[in-house]
C-alpha cells in the first residue's frame, strides 16, 4: 500500500511450559500438557507408595500364630511293652526323652513281670511325663525259650492287651495315673516298642486320627522301608516282601487307632496265637474292613518318621570273668 506501513503486526510470543520451551504461534495449542500431567500423577502415586511402605516399616510385626492350647489337643496314648534286660534302662531313657517333646501325651508303660520293678518305677517318676504303670507276666507257654529267635513267638501280646483293657476302664494300674480316660475322651492309641526310633513329627501326624491312621516304617521286613501304597489319597496295597497276602502286612510301629474306635470295639485285641506276622492283622481286622478304610499320613505315606531299630546285645565276657574272680561291677549301681 502506497505510503502505508508494510511492517507485519507483532505476534504474541507464547512459551510452552516444557523443559525445553518453544515459541507457539497465536492460537497454537501446547501438546505437551497431557504428558506432563501423566508424569505428575505417576510421581504422586510413587510418593504415596513410599509413604505407605514407610508406615509399614514403622508398624510392629504381627504376633506369630499361636499353637492350640495343649488342653485343646487330643491325647496321644503311647503303649510300650518292656521286659528286664541289660539295655532296658538305656532304651527307656531314650524313648522317654523323645516322648517328653510331645505335648498332650500319656505314656502307658507295661512291664512283662508280676509286678512293678524299682528300675522302671524310678525311671517313670523321673521322666516328667504323664504316665500309667502296668504289669502283667507273659504266660510260660508263650515265652521265648533260650536260644529261640525273636520271630518264633509274638512278644508283648499280654502287655499290649493289658493297656487296651486299662484304656477301656479295666483298671489295674500299679503306678502313675490310675484312672482310665472317661468315655468320650478324644485321643489316639499308638503301640511304641522301646527299641524303635521315633521322629517327633510322627506324633503330630497321628494326633487327629479318626479311625486307623498309617505310615511307612523304616528298616523292617528286610527292606529299606515297609508301608502302605497310596493312590488318590486311598490305601490301595502295601509295599512289603514277606507274605504280602496278610490282611494288613504292616509293622506294629506303622499305625495308630482312635481311642473312640477302640472303645466301640471292646473285643478288638491282639491274638497271641495268630500265625507268625499276623499279630497286627489280628487287631486291625476288628477295626477296619479293608485297606481302603485306612487313613494315610506322612505325606500320603511317602515319608519315613519311625525306624525299626534294635540295640545290639552287649557282650559281657569281661564282666563274667570278673564276677568269677569276685571283682564284678557293683550291683548296687543301676545301669
Amino acid at each position: 500500500m502506497a505510503g502505508g506501513d508494510n511492517t507485519e503486526p507483532e505476534r504474541a510470543v507464547v512459551l510452552c511450559p516444557h523443559p525445553f520451551p518453544v515459541v507457539l504461534g497465536p492460537g497454537q495449542p501446547c501438546d505437551c500438557l497431557p504428558p506432563l500431567r501423566a508424569a505428575a500423577e505417576q510421581l504422586r502415586q510413587k510418593d504415596l507408595k513410599i509413604a505407605q511402605l514407610q508406615a509399614d516399616l514403622r508398624r510392629p510385626p504381627p504376633a506369630p500364630a499361636q499353637p492350640p492350647e495343649p488342653e485343646a489337643l487330643p491325647t496321644i496314648y503311647v503303649v510300650t511293652p518292656t521286659y528286664a534286660r541289660l539295655v532296658q534302662k538305656a532304651e527307656l531313657v531314650r524313648l522317654s526323652q523323645t516322648l517328653s517333646l510331645v505335648p498332650r501325651l500319656h505314656w502307658l508303660l507295661v512291664e512283662d513281670a508280676e509286678g512293678p520293678s524299682p528300675l522302671v518305677s524310678g525311671l517313670l517318676a523321673a521322666s516328667g511325663l504323664l504316665f500309667t504303670h502296668l504289669a502283667v507276666l507273659t504266660p510260660k507257654a508263650q515265652r521265648l525259650r533260650e536260644g529261640e529267635p525273636g520271630w518264633v513267638r509274638p512278644r508283648g501280646v499280654e502287655q499290649r492287651n493289658k493297656a487296651l483293657d486299662w484304656l477301656r476302664g479295666g483298671g489295674g494300674a500299679v503306678g502313675g495315673e490310675k484312672d482310665p480316660p472317661p468315655p468320650g475322651t478324644r485321643g489316639v492309641v499308638y503301640f511304641a516298642d522301646d527299641d524303635n526310633t521315633y521322629s517327633r513329627e510322627l506324633f503330630e501326624e497321628m494326633r487327629w486320627t479318626h479311625g486307623v491312621s498309617v505310615w511307612p516304617v523304616g528298616l523292617v521286613g528286610g527292606l529299606r522301608f515297609e508301608g502302605p501304597r497310596v493312590q488318590d489319597g486311598r490305601v490301595v496295597g502295601f509295599h512289603t516282601a514277606w507274605e504280602p497276602t496278610r490282611p494288613f502286612p504292616m509293622d506294629m510301629a506303622g499305625f495308630a487307632v482312635a481311642l473312640p474306635l477302640l472303645s466301640a470295639k471292646p473285643h478288638a485285641q491282639f491274638d497271641g496265637l495268630a500265625p507268625r506276622g499276623h499279630l497286627e492283622s489280628s487287631l486291625l481286622s476288628h477295626l477296619v474292613s479293608e485297606p481302603r478304610d485306612l487313613e494315610p499320613r506322612a505325606a500320603n505315606c511317602t515319608r519315613v518318621l519311625v525306624w525299626h531299630t534294635r540295640t545290639e546285645k552287649p557282650k559281657m565276657k569281661q564282666e563274667e570273668q570278673l564276677q568269677r574272680q569276685g571283682r564284678g561291677s557293683d550291683p548296687a549301681i543301676e545301669v
